[in-house]
């Protein structure tokens, strides 16, 4: 890449190519990037676009239905709530309108209609600031607007909220207990069943046949897992 960068977001976009946002250099203090790149499947090489207008790490970007980016919180040099969306076919970010709550962290989905459902995450006290508030993002309007809260705050979540046939979106880690969310009714409900531990940085993958596999992370202290989980709607 043209930056070295830690927990950065790569987002496949509609052409194929791959968008590289954020993330942290390990230089220490405010180390959060600004600068983002595009990886072109046809030259594999690295290619720089943007910037955004705001350094972040551990922010969601989230593909809208149209092919722009949403780029939502993440920590600069402190937990933002400004958010902007990328456009592929200019190579640049515009700024649109700010989350109700700063966070980063957290997760992001897209549901059916297009709008994006932003969860969880924590604020500048990390383990003391989770958060169990949500919102949604309508691209129609570019504002974010509360919605339900989830039943539990959890943070360090997976970077995507996966949606389902149903269309419902699967929210997992930061808690043992997985919750969906449904755009049409603008509500949580906790899955039955759990996963013992509160697995934080675990991932979150669709498969072919709908089924979804949760996979690693870590509870209450360093010691990661190699365990994996299947969600069965």
């Amino acid at each position: 890449m043209i930056a070295k960068r830690g927990r950065p977001e790569a987002t496949l976009l509609q052409d194929g190519n791959v968008l590289i946002t954020g993330g942290a250099d390990g230089t220490g203090g405010s180390s959060s990037l600004v600068v983002a790149e595009i990886f072109h499947t046809a030259t594999l090489k690295f290619r720089p676009t943007g910037p955004m207008h705001y350094a972040r790490v551990a922010h969601t970007a989230t593909m809208l239905s149209d092919g722009r980016v949403l780029i939502a919180g993440g920590k600069g040099s402190e937990v933002s709530a400004s958010a902007e969306i990328y456009d592929p076919k200019s190579g640049t970010f515009r700024e649109t309108g700010s989350m109700a709550t700063a966070r980063y962290k957290h997760t992001a989905g897209l549901l059916p209609d297009g709008r994006v459902l932003v969860a969880g995450g924590s604020n500048d006290r990390d383990w003391n600031g989770t958060l169990s508030s949500a919102e949604v993002y309508d691209p129609g309007s570019g504002k974010f607007i509360a919605t339900t809260s989830l039943h539990d705050a959890r943070f360090k979540l997976p970077d995507t909220a996966v949606q389902l046939r149903s269309g419902q979106l699967l929210v997992t880690g930061g808690n043992p207990h997985a919750e969906l969310y449904d755009g049409r009714t603008g509500k949580f409900t906790v899955v039955s069943g759990e996963m013992g531990d509160a697995r934080h940085f675990m991932s979150e993958t669709l498969l072919g046949d709908g089924r979804v596999l949760l996979a690693g992370g870590y509870a209450f202290t360093p010691e990661a897992t190699a365990r994996t989980w299947i969600y069965r709607p």
